[in-house]
């Protein structure tokens, strides 16, 4: 896959326009996608049509697809599962004052929620109980909004967390207590345990996504500029792909909507292959699922 010609890009950035809807017009994806500022989340065809869309109550910012074939999401205050009828067959309700931006479904079941304000990780279960509470110790001072973005629990029964405004990723043992720590440039949003042991970590306002070593080392970067035309604003959700593409959500809050792409799929040597522009439809996307019939998976085995 190639970049726009140079030509190109002068002649779309005069023109005042974006980067195309896909940089590789062969290329199409099935998604399911949360958009955080238009309170919506959708799964989406190849042919760029809406298949499935649900209304939330607030501001979405993690979703997945279930074996079951419902769908989980958080909403600022909670977590919930929605069938294809669009009705609620589970549902987690924060305290009061909680935010709520992350959530993972685990393969027993249970479901992990993130939650900042009572800075804890909880395992809840089909019931609606609280089964595992984890704490956490983010530094004085930093407000709810401001704790916490992303968290997964890791096959050794640890976590890892994304400290929002103390500008690190950890590994937290089932304590709370640090037991693996990486600063990163920005606020980190997203940190995903790669199956080769790395972290690919999204930096926000850092405006780029970073790959680490468990030794610190960066094994790969896409920094604000590598895309030709198509700059990273706030990089939220993140997904790395079976065939070794990286899968980016350009969060356009903070002055950005209506600006640039949503979505892209990047390769290991920065090639832009895919992207989503479709303004009519999102404001501000900060998570994306890929459903393609060889991509889709149990959430634990997906690297997100």
């Amino acid at each position: 896959m190639r970049f726009p010609s140079f030509l190109a890009v002068l002649v779309a950035v005069s023109l005042g326009s974006i980067a195309p809807l896909r940089a590789d017009p062969a290329i199409q994806h099935r998604f399911l996608v949360c958009d955080y500022s238009g309170k919506q989340v959708c799964i989406v065809g190849r042919d760029g049509g809406v298949e499935w869309r649900v209304e939330t109550k607030a501001a979405p910012n993690e979703c997945w697809l279930l074996p079951n074939g419902n769908v989980l999401f958080t909403e600022l205050r909670g977590v919930r599962e929605v069938n294809m009828a669009k009705e609620t067959v589970w549902e987690y309700k924060a305290p009061v004052g909680v935010e709520v931006h992350s959530a993972q479904p685990l393969p027993d079941g249970n479901v992990l929620v993130l939650e900042c304000g009572t800075k804890r990780i909880v395992e809840v279960n089909r019931a609606g109980e609280i089964v595992k509470e984890v704490p956490l110790f983010p530094k004085p001072g930093i407000g709810a909004h401001g704790q916490f973005r992303s968290a997964r629990k890791l096959a050794s029964g640890n976590y890892v967390v994304s400290f929002l405004s103390e500008g690190k990723v950890a590994e937290v043992d089932p304590s709370g207590q640090v037991v693996r720590e990486q600063k990163v440039p920005g606020q980190p949003h997203e940190i995903v345990p790669l199956k080769n042991g790395n972290w690919l970590v999204t930096c926000g306002d850092g405006h780029r996504v970073m790959e680490f070593t468990p030794q610190g080392g960066v094994a790969w970067e896409l920094a604000e500029n590598d895309l030709p035309g198509n700059p990273l604003r706030w990089v939220a959700g993140a997904q790395r792909l079976p065939n070794g593409n990286t899968l980016l959500c350009n969060w356009l809050g903070h002055g950005h909507i209506g600006k640039n792409p949503h979505i892209y799929e990047v390769t290991p040597d920065k090639q832009l292959v895919w992207s989503v522009a479709d303004h009519a439809l999102f404001k501000a996307v900060s998570q994306v699922q890929l459903l393609d019939d060889d991509v889709v998976a149990p959430p634990w085995d997906v690297q997100r």
